[in-house]
């Protein structure tokens, strides 16, 4: 499908594409005739799956407890975004189940955006519908945790289905199958995604090991400043991240994810790493 100011076409792409490589994905800005895309404009960013592409924003939707923030992956796919250039919101929801202090005082030392969610205060609905207004955004984060409710409190329009947790899992079951890209009355345009699960989490961490410091912002004030000019933040003598982290100026949990992401990363050649 593609949306164009006559309205919403059901578009075929052309066979060359296929030969390429390369196909149509959420997001993408295309140039059709009649009912063919003959051309696919170049990507400002894109994800692998589910296949997104020209992000402005992705927002993880995290719950407070069932189930709880697994904060090594939700790191990984925070580093992905920095690396990529997609400004990441961080959404914390029950809040009547449980406090988020602390996971937003983990997050406030990298400067990310967070805003929370209480139904019973619909001020804060309206601070993440303002915070989509204008931008192509997607929500993210794992089963269970309200995506598609929150979206549906957003704009009612779009009535999207969900579920209830799993008592026994401890997760919700997978409403949201496919990623489609809906216009909010704001002007907005989001698309509502698979939970974590369905990401392909270790493709996902492959970014290159000297590229990898960068993608954690709170390591920022204290890079260039180690011993070595070459530092890895892992053992080396007189290192300012590590001493950071002793200081407690960085997260302890941030610098022990960069640690898994890092080890990740040099087990790779730099032909595997995007």
């Amino acid at each position: 499908m593609v949306e164009t100011s006559d309205g919403v076409f059901g578009c075929k792409a052309r066979g060359i594409f296929r030969k390429q490589g390369i196909s149509p994905c959420t997001g993408d800005l295309v140039t059709i005739e009649q009912d063919c895309i003959i051309d696919i404009l170049p990507r400002k960013n894109m994800l692998i799956r589910p296949p997104l592409a020209n992000l402005d924003r992705l927002f993880f939707v995290l719950s407070t407890c069932e189930p709880p923030p697994n904060l090594q992956i939700l790191d990984k796919f925070l580093a992905v975004c920095v690396h990529k250039q997609i400004e990441p919101v961080l959404v914390f929801t029950k809040l009547d189940l449980a406090d988020a202090e602390e996971y937003i005082e983990i997050y406030r030392a990298a400067g990310f955006r967070m805003l929370t969610v209480d139904y019973d205060r619909p001020e804060t609905i309206r601070t993440v519908k303002d915070a989509l207004a204008g931008f192509v955004s997607a929500f993210t984060g794992n089963s269970g945790v309200g995506k598609s409710t929150l979206l549906n409190a957003i704009d009612e329009r779009l009535m999207l289905e969900t579920a209830e947790i799993s008592r026994k899992l401890g997760r919700g079951r997978h409403t949201t199958r496919q990623t489609e890209l809906y216009t909010l009355e704001n002007g907005g345009k989001v698309a509502d995604t698979p939970g974590f699960s369905t990401f392909e989490t270790d493709s996902y961490a492959m970014i290159h090991a000297d590229a990898l410091p960068d993608c954690f912002p709170e390591f920022s004030p204290y890079l260039g400043k180690c011993k070595y000019t070459d530092c890895r933040h892992l053992k080396e003598p007189d290192c300012a991240v590590r001493q950071a982290v002793r200081d407690a100026q960085i997260p302890k949990s941030r610098y022990l994810s960069y640690r898994v992401m890092l080890d990740e990363a040099l087990k790779h050649k730099d032909w595997e790493l995007k």
